[in-house]
């Protein structure tokens, strides 16, 4: 049975089939295909001949629509986490918490349709604009091309689809090749609502074909998380559009001399630098300690990392799983090799067995090492002294990469400073960078990205301020 896409609202299939495989055992998994020539077109013209009208449907109408999926994606939950394990490697664990994330996040899209609204301004405050009034409102900038990454195949197709329908914006999103398959199931999940046609479409392309979409006219908000590499090209290629970027970093968390909870700040750490197998844009990657307490920290975080291990994703104890492929594997595999040959030391890991790699320690790493300096996107930390707050932020900020940072400390003083100070979208006190509420704004500076997800920030990137000047009021 061959898995189909949709298009405006309908089921479609092909005959570019391919295989959807398991990153653990490589079992075939489902047998998907690309969307055709004529029908990715389709989309897209649909896309742009509805604009008009779904930028009119009533909130309640859109509000009502997202609610739908949200129960639908909560009834269906055991199933969709055990369909992100089988085409991710993702543990059914963190499976299980993506789904409740999507759940979230289309409960806040929900919530926001019904009062994404703009606002009146006076402007009598000068003698010139007496009995005047501006009504400030925002209208869509046209329909919105998503593209999606693999490592999050459900969260981060819902932070596309979910805020472009809450602000009535037609959506084209395009899956990852190697995760298509949640994504079409949403499909189903939308199919049951009262959308209009051509509000939404998910149509699987390659690569290749993808360039033609994003330089499609009628497409002229693209929304693309992924690699900077890749981001930044379509950025510009296309300079005339509305490019939103959500891309890597290399995030770093600070243990401060103040902290007493050391078990916990090492915990957090070991948890969430090894999540996802590390394919998290902000797991945590660097660990600077102040020297105080670093030697202490660091055999908690060896023993933390220690205990988590691998195994298959399937299995509920399993918090480790493989990466995407084998290649992604044996990249890291390389990386982490480089760095020895540099001088770092392993403290625990270091092995390779086929697309897994065991959750890996390294201390005196060079700040110049891949594993430091790049995005590693794979189970590796590095864990480093300094001798001071001053130095630890420096350490931050001398990357190419601003997405988040995590500061351990109990310090007001020491908290602002990281807001002011750290080079980054997001600064998470008391915590490691991976903390993401799916309401919040979210996203980076520098090489980590434009823009911002998060359900309202999206909605706003999506639209466009639109003034009407009322005159002549007298009261």
């Amino acid at each position: 049975m061959v898995t189909g896409y949709w298009v405006a609202g309908e089921a479609a299939t092909s005959d570019a089939t391919f295989e959807v495989h398991h990153p653990y055992d490589g079992s075939t998994v489902a047998t998907a295909c690309y969307a055709t020539d004529a029908d990715v077109e389709r989309a897209v013209a649909a896309a742009h001949a509805v604009r008009g009208e779904f930028a009119k449907l009533p909130a309640h109408a859109r509000a009502a629509a997202l609610d739908h999926v949200g129960r639908r994606l909560s009834e269906r939950s055991e199933e969709i986490a055990r369909l992100i394990t089988a085409e991710n490697g993702k543990p059914v664990f963190w499976a299980r918490a993506e789904v409740g994330r999507a759940v979230s996040t289309f409960r806040w899209a929900a919530e926001e349709a019904r009062r994404f609204t703009g606002e009146l301004q006076r402007l009598d405050t000068d003698p010139g604009a007496t009995g005047r009034m501006a009504l400030v409102r925002r209208v869509p900038r046209g329909p919105v091309l998503g593209i999606a990454p693999f490592n999050f195949p459900l969260n981060l197709v819902v932070h596309k689809v979910a805020p472009a329908l809450a602000a009535g914006v037609p959506i084209v999103l395009k899956p990852a090749p190697k995760t298509p398959l949640v994504a079409l199931l949403l499909g189903e999940i939308l199919a049951e609502t009262d959308l209009p046609a051509g509000s939404w479409s998910i149509v699987p392309t390659t690569n290749d074909k993808a360039a033609d979409l994003v330089a499609d006219p009628r497409l002229p908000v693209v929304s693309f998380t992924g690699s900077g590499p890749v981001g930044f090209g379509i950025q510009r290629s296309v300079p005339d559009k509305h490019v939103t970027l959500e891309l890597g970093g290399n995030a770093a968390a600070v243990v401060c001399p103040d902290w007493a909870d050391l078990d916990f700040a090492a915990e957090r750490i070991a948890t969430f630098a090894m999540y996802q197998a590390g394919q998290s844009c902000i797991s945590v990657q660097r660990v600077y300690v102040h020297r105080d307490v670093y030697d202490e920290v660091r055999a908690k975080v060896v023993k933390a990392v220690q205990a988590l291990g691998t195994g298959d994703p399937s299995d509920e104890a399993t918090r480790v799983g493989p990466l995407i492929d084998e290649a992604a594997a044996q990249r890291v595999e390389q990386w982490v090799d480089e760095a020895v040959a540099a001088g770092a030391e392993v403290l625990t890991g270091g092995v390779r067995d086929g697309a897994t790699y065991a959750p890996t320690v390294l201390s005196s790493v060079p700040a110049d090492a891949k594993v430091s300096a790049e995005e590693v996107f794979g189970p590796v930390l590095t864990i480093t002294p300094v001798d001071s707050v001053d130095e630890a932020f420096a350490a931050i900020n001398d990357s190419r990469f601003g997405l988040q940072a995590g500061v351990f400390t109990k310090d007001l003083q020491v908290a602002f400073r990281a807001s002011a100070e750290l080079e980054v979208g997001g600064v998470i006190i008391g915590d490691v960078p991976s903390f993401r509420a799916d309401q919040m704004p979210y996203g980076g500076v520098k090489n980590s990205g434009v823009g911002r997800e998060g359900v309202r920030s999206a909605m706003t990137d999506f639209t466009e301020e639109r003034v009407t000047v009322l005159t002549g009021i007298t009261v």
